[in-house]
């Protein structure tokens, strides 16, 4: 049994990185469907993130076509861009990788939509880190829905970032304890000609590139400036 496991485990590592090879070679289609995916779920009011929250927060995450891998029963991968606010805009993208854990797939969905709403400043502090697991290294809550819902004043005060899933047209919130995000320096040098750092890239050192400024344009008209 634990030969078995160790092999199926090793499988999975092998279809793991080798979907993420293949996903590496088209960043700028990513960048299109991360704009998508945001321009998508804010455009239907009752089904929306929070206007409040959008308003609070100092970075998203977009992950769009978080997918399951084929061989072991949890294992899940997708890669987007987190973005944070800078003085009178929004930073360049910074490439990120998201593994971990089931977080919607459950409803039998080939793929998942995943938005993280990035709440304050020890949230913001871990995600300039190469890597971070959210659950253990920072606090994580599911986000409510709907563009005039809420937040639990508690979950603000406890809470550095926020989570959404939208599977097979659903929307929801979501918690992603156990899921991990770090810098994905490989798709960095694609869209920047170099492996700038999470770090370097959202404290606004970067100039926006041209396949990213649809993006960056989407966030301005979506999330108010604080």
């Amino acid at each position: 049994m634990f030969v078995y496991k160790g092999f199926q485990a090793i499988l999975a590592t092998v279809f793991l990185a080798g979907s993420l090879s293949a996903q590496e070679e088209t960043p700028d289609k990513r960048l299109q469907r991360s704009v998508e995916t945001f321009h998508a779920i804010m455009a239907a009011p009752d089904r929306a993130i929070p206007i409040d929250l959008l308003d609070k927060a100092l970075c998203i995450v977009i992950v769009p076509d978080v997918k399951k891998a084929a061989f072991v029963v949890g294992a899940e991968y997708g890669r987007g861009f987190a973005s944070c606010r800078t003085p009178g805009s929004w930073s360049a993208p910074a490439p990120v990788r998201l593994t971990g854990g089931s977080f919607g797939l459950q409803l039998g969905a080939d793929s998942t939509d995943i938005i993280l709403l990035v709440m304050n400043q020890k949230g913001l502090d871990r995600l300039l880190a190469d890597k971070v697991a959210l659950g253990a290294n920072v606090a994580v809550a599911a986000g409510p829905v709907g563009r005039d819902a809420k937040a639990d004043t508690d979950v603000l005060l406890h809470t550095e970032v926020l989570g959404w899933s939208r599977a097979k047209g659903i929307f929801a919130g979501v918690s992603l304890n156990g899921t991990v995000v770090e810098s994905d320096k490989a798709e960095a040098t694609k869209i920047y000609g170099r492996p700038w750092s999470n770090r370097e890239i959202i404290r606004g050192e970067i100039t926006v590139p041209q396949a990213a400024k649809e993006l960056a344009a989407e966030l301005a008209r979506d999330v108010h400036k604080k």
